[in-house]
């Protein structure tokens, strides 16, 4: 527990009375006294603050000055289409290797002379790392160690940040800007991971407990952490890395193809050109072998990370390990991710092997819960 890094926000943490836990290296808020039910169901009806300081905030600048540089850049390394983002617009993409593996998935933003990139905590220092190794030649690679992260997450988060940010309201999903609150520079994007309306809010260390505060001060605000974190997510279909998504699953595999714009695909205007193009062009066109897909086990017990999943022949061959499961309060039952053979279809049944007894469980659409964005 000594080598835990702390976020500025630590102190607050333990004021509100959090369970703290080691989380990719840092000492993390699990839950508050509320409890993880109710910070999820929260979350859904009203708001809630989730400190995400330890996530990696990455500047990519081109040393030419030109934001289309560093966007051509970045499309080295990534298979979406970077130079068709408009400026002051985020959007969702991963780092791939050469077999086709997810080395991690990031946000980009196209801040209009620079990207700002927002990587997953454990994988930070390795993203930091290839994204200087393979782009230093054309680009300033900076990790900026001096801001916090702030989510605010949930229908009435809007009149919460508006009430301290005021144009907060004027932004779309996935828009992105500076803005100013009692002195303090602010970059906000609206967007985040558990399927709600929301924002993600960059601030100066010295300020993010200031700022928390105000948020947490405003009616229907409070405070979430990680167990919520994941069920609402899980619930929003969204993957954690290294959970299911790594290097040996493709973007196509983890049903991702979404983010893989046409300008990258077969046909498109930049058409490859990043690590694994052959294997994800490939089964872009083919289909793969297997696919992430949602799974809702019958019952009322959860089915956890790791449980084998069968077919539904005599004896059950094995077909599958959920990567992710447990229980949605928000759909009052549970739900799993794994990677099942894409022969299989929405409505099928399978079954979990729950410490020995066979559990029936069918393959479902994702989200599990409607999303909630603001378009």
């Amino acid at each position: 527990m000594t080598d835990l890094k702390r976020t500025g926000l630590y102190d607050l943490h333990l004021r509100l009375g959090a369970k703290m836990v080691p989380f990719a290296g840092y000492d993390m808020p699990v839950q508050y006294p509320m409890g993880v039910m109710k910070e999820h169901l929260h979350t859904r009806s009203a708001a809630g603050l989730f400190d995400v300081g330890h996530m990696g905030q990455v500047i990519l600048r081109a040393k030419s000055g030109q934001v289309e540089d560093a966007a051509l850049a970045l499309e080295r390394l990534v298979p979406v289409d970077v130079l068709g983002l408009g400026v002051n617009r985020q959007r969702y993409a991963m780092f791939t290797n050469d077999a086709g593996g997810i080395l991690d998935d990031l946000m980009v933003a196209n801040r209009g002379d620079h990207l700002f990139l927002v990587v997953n905590a454990a994988c930070k220092q390795a993203d930091v790392a290839h994204l200087k190794a393979h782009l230093s030649d054309d680009c300033e690679v900076t990790e900026i160690t001096d801001r916090g992260l702030l989510a605010l997450q949930g229908p009435t988060a809007e009149a919460a940040l508006s009430a301290l940010v005021p144009g907060a309201a004027a932004m779309r999903f996935m828009d992105v800007g500076s803005f100013d609150w009692q002195g303090i520079p602010l970059w906000i994007s609206r967007s985040g991971y558990t399927g709600e309306d929301g924002y993600e809010i960059s601030v100066p260390d010295t300020h993010v407990t200031a700022l928390a505060e105000a948020l947490l001060a405003r009616t229907g605000v409070a405070p979430i952490g990680l167990g919520a974190r994941d069920s609402l997510r899980l619930e929003a279909g969204m993957c954690l890395y290294g959970h299911d998504i790594d290097t040996t699953t493709t973007p196509v595999e983890a049903n991702l193809t979404w983010a893989i714009q046409k300008a990258r695909r077969t046909g498109g205007a930049r058409e490859g050109g990043f690590p694994g193009a052959s294997r994800i062009l490939r089964e872009l066109a083919e289909g793969p072998s297997r696919r992430r897909v949602g799974l809702r086990p019958e019952g009322r017990a959860p089915l956890r990370e790791g449980v084998a999943i069968l077919d539904a022949a005599e004896g059950g061959a094995q077909i599958g390990t959920i990567c992710s499961g447990g229980f949605g309060p928000s759909i009052e039952g549970p739900m799993a991710m794994a990677y099942l053979p894409s022969s299989l279809k929405e409505g099928d049944t399978v079954w979990g092997d729950l410490r020995g007894k066979r559990v029936p469980v069918v393959i479902s659409p994702m989200p599990f819960h409607p999303t909630n964005y603001k378009r």
